[in-house]
């Protein structure tokens, strides 16, 4: 244990003993890699390329930018719960939220329009 200007600092709290190294390094080496079903889908969405208005105001209008489900539970103008957004347990979220991000930029840069009406 140190000691600098009355605080303590614990070293095992910033190092990692070496045993621990070399356990964690050989369950990396035997692991199985994981099987993405998805990994296309995600591919093909990254590759759609924002080259048409029509198309970057049909992408804007259909991807919300904020989750739909994320609700507060009123009850006698009283907060009683909340329902949290559930946008994240979907898979493709980034890739979605990405394109959304790419058609706007496309409206604003390209074509000189206010995205105010989107957000």
């Amino acid at each position: 244990m140190l000691k600098t200007k009355n605080q303590r600092i614990f070293l095992p709290a910033f190092i990692n003993p070496l045993e621990e190294r070399n356990q964690t390094g050989s369950k990396k080496q035997f692991a199985q890699p994981k099987l993405d079903l998805l990994q296309p889908l995600r591919q093909r969405l990254d590759k759609i390329e924002i080259q048409n208005r029509k198309l970057a105001k049909i992408i804007a209008k259909l991807i919300p930018a904020q989750c739909p489900f994320e609700r507060d539970l009123m009850l006698f103008g009283r907060k009683i719960g909340h329902i949290p957004p559930m946008c994240k347990l979907n898979p493709l979220y980034n890739e979605l939220v990405y394109l959304r991000f790419r058609a706007l930029c496309y409206l604003v840069d390209q074509c000189g329009e206010d995205i105010q009406s989107y957000c």
